[in-house]
């Protein structure tokens, strides 16, 4: 790993983390927890194996990942986050915030995985009436679905299928994310294939405290 050979904070951090995949890496360990070796690909496409070995070993060596046998019946190796690796997590969600506004465009070509945009979900809504009875949306987008529940006030997103959800989107990421975040307006959304089925007034309900940047509206 090359150096800035620089006497600053930054510059040490990004010695550190500041290789191509590196935060991506503590991205999937941040948002899946312990995680096997296959999981790391499968969040990771497009990496070669040998560069997230490397990666993982960089890590290790940092002392950000540690890796431990599991047990049968699971029986193989899995990778998380030291203590020291957690503490990357308060700045891999505010870039993950800061880069809300460039989700404005999705390339034909961009890999999708449900569980980045669980991130920006848990991330940036808000339940802003936590007094009426809980509601439950169901995303139909990316590789698996995801459920969005409001409890006690908060909104969490979840990977799976729901039971008997309140509100159905489906569709692309941009128009479904888009339209649950209100970086979209619901008839631009649907004239992108957006499909809706249930109370779109629910969508008002979790809405962010603060809404992305004006350029995120594509």
């Amino acid at each position: 790993m090359r150096s800035y050979g620089e006497y600053c904070s930054l510059a040490k951090a990004l010695d550190v983390v500041g290789d191509r995949w590196t935060l991506l890496i503590v991205r999937e360990l941040t948002i899946q927890g312990p995680c096997r070796y296959t999981d790391l690909r499968n969040g990771l496409p497009g990496i070669a194996t040998n560069l997230l070995a490397d990666r993982l070993r960089e890590l290790e060596q940092a002392g950000l990942v540690h890796r431990e046998e599991a047990p049968p019946p699971i029986a193989t190796t899995l990778f998380s986050l030291t203590p020291r690796g957690e503490g990357l997590r308060p700045a891999v969600e505010e870039l993950t915030r800061w880069g809300l506004p460039l989700m404005s465009e999705q390339r034909s070509d961009d890999a999708v995985r449900s569980h980045w945009l669980i991130a920006a979900i848990d991330l940036m809504l808000t339940d802003r009436t936590p007094r009426r009875p809980p509601v439950t949306i169901e995303l139909r987008t990316g590789d698996r679905p995801i459920v969005v529940e409001t409890a006690d006030g908060a909104v969490r997103a979840r990977l799976g299928p729901a039971v008997d959800p309140d509100l159905t989107l489906t569709g692309e990421p941009r128009p479904v994310l888009g339209t649950v975040l209100g970086m979209i307006p619901l008839a631009a959304a649907r004239a992108e294939g957006l499909s809706l089925e249930g109370d779109p007034g629910i969508l008002d309900r979790i809405r962010p405290l603060t809404l992305p940047t004006s350029q995120s509206v594509g």
